[in-house]
Order: C-alpha cells, then sequence, then structure tokens
C-alpha cells in the first residue's frame, strides 16, 4: 500500500483545512449555540445553506460516494477519502456542509447502486444536490436488531402497493424539515431463508400512517436538528415501484450499506481523537499546577504519548481497510472494517477521556469539543453495530480462516 497521498489528494486536503479553517473552525460557537438551543429544536442552522454553497462552489461536495459509482461520484477512491473525512471529522457537524453526513450518504450509496433510474431521478438527484436530508429505518425496540434479520416490520404487498407495518426507533436524521425520504427495512418473504425474508423499500416522509412515538436523547442530547426517534408505521401504503432492488434483497442492501458507512465513521473518529489530542497538549503546556506546568509531568507526557501511538495505529488500519475495500471489494474486506469498526470508536473515547482528566472540570463542559468527541464515540461503540457483534464475527471468521490453513 502506498502511503503517499496522490497530488490530486494533497490538493483537495489543502482546500479543504483552508475552508475548516475559515468557515467551520470559527462558527463552532454559533451553531453549537443554535442547535442546543430548546427554543430553536428542530430548526437548521440558519447559516448552513450558505457553507453549503462556498463547499460546492470549492470542488469540496460528494466527496464520500466512491469512484465506481460513476457519472454520480467526484471520482475518489476510498483510500483518497480517507484524510478528508478526517479533517471533517475534527468538527462533526461539517460533514453535512460538504454533503458528506450520515445517513444521507449511506442512502445516496443505496440508491446509487440499487435504484431504478426513476427513482434516483426523484430521490437521488436531489440528495446529491443537498436540497433534501433523509433516514435509513431499520432498527427496532422489540428485537436486537444488531442482527439485521431480527427486524420484524412487515411490508406486505396488496395490488400495486406496498403496506408496511411496525415500530422502529433510533431513527437518525428524522426530525429535520429537510428530510423527506425514509428508507424503510422490514420482512416480506416470511418463507424464505432467513437472510432472504427483508426487503428495503422507498416511503417518503409525509405518507399517511407515520408518525413520531418520541425523541430520543444521547446523553441528554437532542442532536437537533436531526435528532433521533421512535416511529411507528401504521397501515403505511406506497407505490410498488418503491421497492429497492427487489423482495427478499434488504439484507443484502443494508450489508452493502453498512460498510462504507462504518469506515466513514472510523475515518472521523480519528479526527476528532487527533483533535482532542492537540487540545490536550495544549492544555498542558499552559497550564501549571502545584508548581509545575502539567507538561513537565511525566505521567502527562505518558498519556499524551500513549494517545499519539493508538492514533497512529488507528489511522493505519482504517488506511489498509479502505485501500481493501477499493482493491478487493466491500464483502471481502468485511474483516478488516470490522476491526477498524471495533477500534477506532474505542480508541477515539480513550484519547478524549484523557483529554477531559488533563482539561479538570473544564473537560467535562461545552467550553471545547472534547466531551461531545467522547460522548459521540462512546454512542458509536453501538451505532452500526456493538462492538460485541463485530469481534463475534470477527473472531468466528479468523478462527475459521486460521483453521484451513496448513499447520506450521
Amino acid at each position: 500500500m502506498d502511503f503517499e497521498h496522490s497530488a490530486k489528494v494533497k490538493a483537495l486536503i489543502e482546500k479543504l483545512e483552508a475552508f475548516m479553517d475559515e468557515h467551520i473552525y470559527p462558527n463552532e460557537k454559533a451553531h453549537n449555540d443554535w442547535v442546543n438551543d430548546p427554543a430553536r429544536l428542530w430548526q437548521p442552522w440558519p447559516k448552513v445553506e450558505e457553507l453549503k454553497a462556498k463547499a460546492k462552489a470549492a470542488g469540496l461536495w460528494n466527496l464520500f460516494l466512491p469512484h465506481e459509482y460513476g457519472k454520480f461520484s467526484p471520482g475518489l477512491t476510498n483510500l483518497e477519502y480517507a484524510p478528508l473525512a478526517e479533517i471533517m471529522g475534527r468538527s462533526p457537524w461539517s460533514s453535512e456542509v460538504f454533503n458528506c453526513a450520515a445517513p444521507d450518504t449511506g442512502n445516496m450509496e443505496v440508491l446509487a447502486k440499487y435504484g431504478t433510474p426513476e427513482q434516483q431521478r426523484q430521490w437521488l438527484v436531489p440528495l446529491l444536490d443537498g436540497e433534501i436530508r433523509s433516514a435509513y429505518v431499520m432498527t427496532e425496540p422489540a428485537v436486537a436488531s444488531s442482527d439485521a434479520t431480527n427486524v420484524s416490520t412487515t411490508i406486505v404487498r396488496d395490488g400495486d402497493d406496498y403496506v408496511i407495518n411496525g415500530r422502529k426507533w433510533w431513527i437518525s436524521g428524522v426530525m429535520d424539515p429537510r428530510c423527506k425520504l425514509l428508507l424503510v427495512m422490514g420482512r416480506t418473504l416470511p418463507e424464505n431463508p432467513r437472510h432472504e425474508q427483508h426487503s428495503t423499500i422507498i416511503v417518503p416522509r409525509d405518507t399517511p400512517g407515520v408518525s413520531i412515538v418520541r425523541n430520543q436523547t444521547v446523553f441528554g442530547r437532542m442532536h437537533s436538528p436531526g435528532g433521533e426517534a421512535e416511529m411507528l408505521f401504521e397501515n403505511v401504503r406506497v407505490p410498488a415501484s418503491s421497492m429497492i432492488l427487489g423482495e427478499g434483497r434488504g439484507f443484502e442492501i443494508a450489508q452493502g450499506r453498512l460498510g462504507p458507512g462504518r469506515i466513514h465513521h472510523c475515518m472521523r473518529s480519528i479526527g476528532q481523537a487527533q483533535r482532542a489530542l492537540e487540545i490536550m497538549a495544549r492544555r498542558v503546556e499552559n497550564r501549571v499546577a502545584f508548581g509545575r506546568k502539567l507538561a513537565d509531568q511525566s505521567s502527562i507526557r505518558q498519556e499524551v504519548a500513549r494517545s499519539y501511538c493508538e492514533i497512529e495505529q488507528a489511522r493505519l488500519l482504517t488506511l489498509k481497510a479502505a485501500d481493501q475495500m477499493d482493491r478487493y471489494g466491500n464483502k471481502k474486506a468485511k474483516d478488516i472494517i470490522a476491526a477498524i469498526k471495533v477500534v477506532a470508536p474505542q480508541m477515539a473515547q480513550t484519547v478524549a477521556d484523557r483529554a477531559i482528566q488533563a482539561h479538570g472540570g473544564m473537560g467535562v463542559s461545552d467550553d471545547t469539543e472534547i466531551a461531545y468527541f467522547f460522548a459521540l464515540n462512546r454512542f458509536l461503540r453501538i451505532a452500526d453495530g456493538p462492538d460485541e457483534v463485530h469481534m463475534s464475527q470477527l473472531g468466528k471468521m479468523k478462527i475459521q480462516e486460521y483453521n484451513a490453513l496448513k499447520p506450521r
């Protein structure tokens, strides 16, 4: 694997860093004040559309979409996108500015890969243009949804329509008034083999029968304007043309969607860990306790050094995973994708925890970004599959692989 970025990627890194310096970091406080103001709940920060227009004009747009998607993609590989996602991750809300934010990214990949021309015209094009937002509707309260084959919401054919019934929760982004599209996973063919029972279907957000049961907080945050929510689907009727790829292909779509999404999260986690370490280094250099700078304490230096080592290890594993996806496809790279999904969020949580400790009481406040980084990565260890599921599957794969080798 070549660790040297191409001239194209170097130019994009330079352009993206300049954009972050000019437009993102100076606006962090204004953005955070707006989205955490209860009086403005579910209202998008007004300046975000202005920044999106600037990013699009600068050519920093839809960078996440891999080159194999042809006309829909800016032409980057996963490996080329990795350092760019890391930079965006340093300020978590910034991904939206570049139209590289989940869950839209995964939904765009699904529509680009599996959608019909009409589905792409109606939904993919406005998503790629940043005109609308979307949600992916899979997780359910009544079943262990870390195994997607447990999903019990029903999608039943009725003449020229499908009728959907079920309860979902932890649906990110659905509270945003710009959310117009839901990709819903449910059970269509209960008599089929386990991994061929489910389907994924397009549901316009304003379809009758779709309702919000409650908003869900994450460590006390509403995550406005998108939020997380518990939802109810009661006799929701959509045309048969809304089915993506075909009946019984939902698990296949889910796996294809989550692979890239998982590694994108990891790229951003590394950016957050790197920034937390930089904030920590500045803090300990400028803070005196008991007559000595914190930076002169051997224990503090060890924490900084250990954090640096762990970030570098995770960064290299992420780059290797991206490279494997580019070379061999997401399915063949599933072992290393699982590995980095376990490693990166835990690493970022640990580094943020050390940075919090170095700041004392200030560390648990919103005076810096590190408390949010800690919470975000703790949440990420459950999102897109909990650590235990990834480790169980990874362990199973490696046991089988190593037992197939000739003993040496």
